[in-house]
């Protein structure tokens, strides 16, 4: 880590204070937010809804990566530098970044960071992409990672990630609400998240950069993973009529561990069009047995899939939109070697119509985190 917490105190102070006086609630803020509360599970709930003419679009990236064994260059001598430098990737690191069915404990992880600024120890990017001429409704980053692998990291900065606009300077983001955190299956594991709607409303399309995700590095049996995705509704009026929804929380799934999901109060006509964007953590590449099933209400179950997500390994460590892998991507590996960023189409689940759709997700081999979910489902035809 080539930072001191202090040195980033300094270095985002302006950004914790300006972006607490823009998004508090009833008016400016005074003082720095207090740190969120921490649960071991945080049950699904919705955090957005809306009925307009719009849609959701997301961007996503992976936050660690796996590195070889010879080091590029020696690690720094300065004062507030802990972390060595990265090496470069081996062979096998290479195949495994390219997409090969490798998991993420298979290797000894480090940082991405792919921004110019010593002040922080990991940075990824990708696009934020609207349509012309819409307008941002609502905007929430979540984060999250392992914190216990080669090394352990403090749970304390679980609650704050930098973000820079397109073409912006790093800005301080504080988690809003209840982070979930929890030491299970080796891992030492978390998610946060925050409203940062004023931010990308005013700053629209483009690449945003997210750093300083507190994951750790290095290798163990659970294996380093960790990343950020935000999820951007917006409103065009030449766009169809839409349920857009957020729910969130934060859960792990295993054997005998299955989640479910339901959302009410979602009515769509019969061939109604709509897709799924689902955040989940540490799925492995290979490991067969990891599902996702839609019903509408208590309709039949449909396992949803895409050109990088296969019906039985849907976990499987990628950042997908429907029929490929997502673009718009710094860096973009196809293996995030434990980060699920995933969007599916719902077409077939919509056929029939209904008044709910009921989730369901399944991992019978892998320890795996599931954060946040969204939909948007046309309400008319």
């Amino acid at each position: 880590m080539r930072n001191s917490l202090g040195l980033l105190l300094r270095r985002g102070t302006v950004g914790v204070f300006s972006l607490a006086s823009l998004w508090a609630p009833g008016g400016p803020a005074t003082a720095a937010p207090a740190a969120p509360r921490e649960a071991e599970r945080v049950p699904f709930t919705q955090r957005y809804h809306a009925l307009q003419h719009g849609g959701i679009v997301r961007a996503a990236n992976s936050s660690i990566t796996c590195r070889g064994t010879a080091p590029q260059r020696p690690p720094s001598s300065a004062p507030n530098a802990a972390a060595p430098a990265p090496a470069a990737p081996s062979a096998a690191c290479t195949s495994a970044r390219a997409g090969g069915a490798v998991a993420n404990n298979d290797f000894d992880m480090f940082y991405i960071d792919v921004d110019s600024d010593p002040n922080t120890y990991n940075s990824s990017r990708a696009e934020v992409r609207l349509p012309r001429g819409s307008r941002v409704s609502h905007a929430r980053l979540y984060w999250g990672g392992n914190l216990r692998v080669g090394e352990q990291k403090p749970p304390a900065d679980n609650g704050r990630v930098l973000i820079a606009e397109p073409g912006g300077e790093y800005k301080a983001v504080l988690a809003d609400s209840v982070v979930g955190h929890r030491v299970a299956h080796g891992a030492d594991a978390y998610q946060a998240s925050a409203d940062v709607t004023r931010l990308v409303r005013a700053s629209g399309s483009g690449a945003y950069t997210v750093a300083q995700v507190n994951v750790a590095m290095g290798r163990s049996a659970a294996g380093a993973w960790g990343g950020w995705t935000l999820m951007v509704a917006y409103e065009k009026k030449a766009e169809p009529l839409r349920h857009l929804a957020i729910w969130d929380g934060f859960d792990s799934l295993g054997a005998g561990r299955d989640r479910t999901v339901r959302l009410r109060g979602v009515k769509f006509p019969e061939k109604a069009e709509g897709r799924a964007g689902l955040v989940a953590y540490n799925g492995d590449r290979g490991r067969r047995g990891d599902t996702v099933t839609v019903a509408p209400g208590r309709g039949r179950a449909v396992a949803l899939a895409n050109g990088a997500n296969p019906r039985d390994d849907v976990l499987n460590s990628t950042i997908s939109e429907p029929g490929s892998r997502a673009a718009g991507r710094t860096p973009a590996y196809p293996n995030t070697l434990g980060y699920d960023s995933d969007v599916f189409d719902l077409g077939p689940v919509l056929r029939r119509g209904g008044d709910g759709l009921r989730f369901r997700l399944e991992s019978r081999r892998d320890a795996a985190w599931v954060g946040a979910l969204f939909i948007a489902v046309d309400a008319k035809r």
